[in-house]
C-alpha cells in the first residue's frame, strides 16, 4: 500500500523507515528525494507500507481516513478491529482495506520552449507516458492564410509510440504576438477560404504525425463568436477520417448565466454534442496576476464539474489539473509583478531553504506557506501535494467523469504519477 505521510517535527528518513517497516533509501527513491535532504514539517511524502498499515496523524478522524482512501468508516473500523464510533489517537495503527481501481483516461500537455525540445522536457514526458492516454504538444498555431505554425516535437512521437499514447494535434488561436487572439479567430470563423485551408492543413498534419485526436483550444473569444466557433467545430467534425476524434478545451463555468467576457463563446452544451470529449480548465483561481490563493480549490472544481454534467455526459469530461503553484510577493496589490510559477517539488525546496513549515487549508484542500526572503520581503506560496491530488482523484471517481488532464509537463511532482497509478487503470488506446 502507498500511504501519504505528513512530516512531523523530529521525523527523518530513518525514523520513518523503522516505523513503517521499509528502508530510508526506498522512501527517498519513491519521492525522488536525496537522503541528505532535510524533511520539512508539513511536507507530504509517499511510503510503501506492508499490510496496508496506516498510522493516525494529527487532525485525522475515521471519516477523513476513509475518505482519503476511498473506502468507508465501517470497512476501516472492521479491518482495524475497532468501533466505527471510536476516537482516534495520534500514532494509532489502522489497517486500510483495498479500494477498487477504476478505468480512467489521462492527458498531459507539453509546451516546448526550445527547438529542439529540451532533454529535461523529454525526460519528464518519458516519466509520465506510462500513465497517459494522450499527450498534447502545445500548440499548432493557425496563421491568417490557414497555414499552421508547428511546435517542436522532435523525439516526442517516439515516446508516445513506445508507450501506446495517442498524440493530440492541439490547435490554438495564439497569434504571432504570443497571445490568444479573438481577431485571428474571427478571420478563421468568417473567411471560408482560410477556414478550408486550415482544416486541410490540420488533417494533413494529423495524418503525417499520426495525431488521431484534433483538439481545439480557442480562448479569449468574444461572446458574439459563440455560434461561429460552434460552426467551425461542426465543420471539422464532419471532415474527420474514420477513427479520429475531436476534443476541445473549455473555460470553467458554473451556470448558464456566465455569458459575458471569456465565458460567453464557450458553449458547454454544443461542445458536449460535437466533441468526443472536453478538457475543462479547473484551475487558475489563484493566478499570476491575482491575489494569493489555491490554484485549484476543491469546492469550485466540484461546482464547475457538477454544472458541466448538466450539459453533457460525464464520460466526456476531463478534469483539468495544474502541476504548478505560485509564489506571490506580499503585500499583494493589483499591478504587482506577476507571481512566479513553482513546481510542487520547487515549493517544498523553498520551504526547506527558508526553514518554514507547510500548512494545509482543508477548505481549499491545498498546501501553502509564507516565508521572508533575503531582502526581508514576505512571500506566500500555494501549490499541490499528495493530499490535494488524492482529493481530486477521489472526486473523479465519485463524479464518474472520463478522467484527468494535466497542465503541464516539466514541473516536477513525482508523487502524482505514482498516486495516479495507485488509483486508476489508465486507458491505453494506441
Amino acid at each position: 500500500m502507498i500511504q501519504n505521510v505528513v512530516i512531523q517535527s523530529g521525523d527523518s528518513f530513518y525514523s520513518l523507515a523503522q516505523k513503517y517497516g521499509t528502508t530510508a533509501q526506498s522512501i527517498a527513491s519513491l519521492n525522488e528525494l536525496n537522503l541528505s535532504d532535510a524533511l520539512v514539517i508539513g511536507q507530504t511524502i509517499l511510503i510503501n507500507t506492508p499490510d496496508r498499515m496506516y498510522y493516525v496523524q494529527p487532525g485525522d478522524s475515521l471519516y477523513k481516513v476513509a475518505s482519503t482512501y476511498n473506502t468507508t468508516i465501517q470497512d476501516v473500523a472492521r479491518a482495524s478491529g475497532i468501533s466505527p464510533t471510536s476516537s482516534l489517537q495520534v500514532g494509532q495503527l489502522l489497517y486500510i482495506p483495498s479500494a477498487p481501481k477504476r478505468a480512467s483516461e489521462a492527458i498531459a500537455y507539453l509546451q516546448p520552449t526550445t527547438s529542439p525540445i529540451s532533454q529535461a522536457l523529454l525526460n519528464a514526458t518519458t516519466e509520465a507516458a506510462p500513465q497517459l492516454t494522450y499527450l498534447a504538444p502545445f500548440s499548432f498555431e493557425p496563421r491568417t492564410d490557414g497555414s499552421l505554425k508547428e511546435p517542436s516535437i522532435s523525439g516526442v512521437l517516439d515516446i508516445t509510440s513506445q508507450n501506446r499514447v495517442i498524440p493530440m494535434l492541439v490547435v490554438s488561436n495564439i497569434d504571432e504576438n504570443g497571445g490568444f487572439s479573438p481577431d485571428l479567430a474571427e478571420i478563421i470563423f468568417t473567411n471560408n477560404e482560410v477556414q478550408n485551408n486550415l482544416i486541410n492543413n490540420i488533417l494533413t498534419t494529423a495524418q503525417t504525425y499520426g495525431m488521431t485526436d484534433i483538439h481545439f483550444d480557442f480562448e479569449n473569444l468574444r461572446p458574439a463568436q459563440k455560434t461561429s466557433y460552434n460552426n467551425l467545430l461542426w465543420n471539422v467534425k464532419g471532415r474527420l477520417p474514420q477513427g479520429y476524434t475531436l476534443s476541445t478545451t473549455l473555460v470553467p463555468k458554473t451556470s448558464d448565466a456566465m455569458t459575458s467576457g471569456v465565458y460567453g463563446a464557450h458553449d458547454y452544451a454544443t461542445h458536449g454534442q460535437v466533441a468526443d470529449f472536453v478538457v475543462i480548465m479547473t484551475y487558475d483561481w489563484g493566478w499570476q496576476g491575482g491575489p494569493p490563493q489555491a490554484v485549484s480549490p476543491i469546492q469550485p472544481v466540484r461546482q464547475v464539474i457538477n454544472y458541466a454534467k448538466t450539459k453533457m455526459p460525464a464520460n466526456k469530461i476531463m478534469v483539468g489539473q495544474n502541476l504548478y503553484g505560485f509564489d506571490w510577493t506580499l503585500p499583494y496589490a493589483a499591478g504587482n509583478p506577476p507571481a512566479k510559477a513553482v513546481s510542487s517539488q520547487g515549493a517544498v525546496d523553498l520551504a526547506r531553504k527558508y526553514n518554514v513549515p507547510i500548512q494545509f487549508d482543508n477548505t481549499a484542500s491545498a498546501p501553502y506557506f509564507r516565508y521572508y526572503d533575503e531582502n526581508g520581503t514576505q512571500h506566500e506560496v500555494w501549490f499541490e501535494d499528495n493530499r490535494s491530488i488524492q482529493n481530486k482523484f477521489n472526486f473523479i471517481k465519485q463524479s464518474g467523469v472520463r478522467g484527468i488532464s494535466y497542465w503541464k509537463l516539466g514541473l516536477p511532482f513525482p508523487q502524482n504519477w505514482r498516486l495516479l497509478q495507485e488509483n486508476f487503470y489508465i486507458v491505453k488506446k494506441a
